[in-house]
């Protein structure tokens, strides 16, 4: 049988690092934490990304070496397409995905696993605030667009349903959970799952 493409969505801030090499390092021996390529430098917090410069993002894009690919707030962003060796040879893939690009993703690979990992605004903003990437007005709009992407999937009755998960509180509750999840039941028990993993790669 084939492995399981976990695919973790969140705003900027949300923890989606954290949580995707906690789940990792509890599936080790099982699970294949992809990295994800983007074209900025990378902070510390960033160990499972690949920092690229636009034209080299551009050419593994133009020779067909990335599964994925994407564009957001003037970055691009891809994962390797060595994942779908690892879903063929029964790994567990986990990668950091994007909310914009869900919709592509699951045409790509229509039995994905959509995760999205949550905050509470207040502390949402607080930790932006806190990183210090960005000034009060660049905060305010990703908590909008983030309250925006919130409502649209909520309304959204297409596609496999989203597993939500809240990292609201100690970032070990969050990981927990979704390992517990991954792990209660075989994988065509679980939503939009089934027991073959079908993928359908474009270059």
């Amino acid at each position: 049988m084939a492995g399981r493409l976990i695919y973790l969505m969140g705003p900027s801030g949300s923890g989606k690092d954290t949580v995707l090499q906690g789940v990792a390092d509890l599936l080790a021996g099982s699970a294949y934490l992809a990295p994800r390529i983007v074209t900025r430098p990378l902070t510390p917090t960033e160990p499972s990304c690949v920092s690229v410069s636009l034209s080299e993002f551009e050419h593994m894009e133009s020779c067909g070496l990335l599964a994925m690919a994407w564009r957001a707030n003037g970055l691009a962003y891809g994962v390797f397409n060595d994942i779908n060796d690892h879903l063929l040879a029964g790994w567990d893939v986990l990668l950091n995905g994007s909310r914009a690009y869900l919709h592509e993703a699951r045409q790509r690979y229509p039995d994905l696993l959509p995760v999205l990992l949550t905050v509470e605004p207040a502390l949402l903003r607080q930790r932006l605030q806190d990183r210090g990437r960005e000034d009060a007005e660049e905060v305010s709009r990703r908590l909008e667009r983030n309250a925006r992407f919130c409502r649209e999937l909520d309304e959204d009755s297409k596609g496999a349903p989203v597993l939500v998960v809240d990292n609201s509180n100690e970032v070990d509750h969050a990981i927990q959970t979704l390992y517990a999840y991954l792990k209660q039941s075989d994988a065509s028990e679980r939503p939009g799952l089934h027991d073959t993993f079908n993928y359908r790669h474009t270059a």
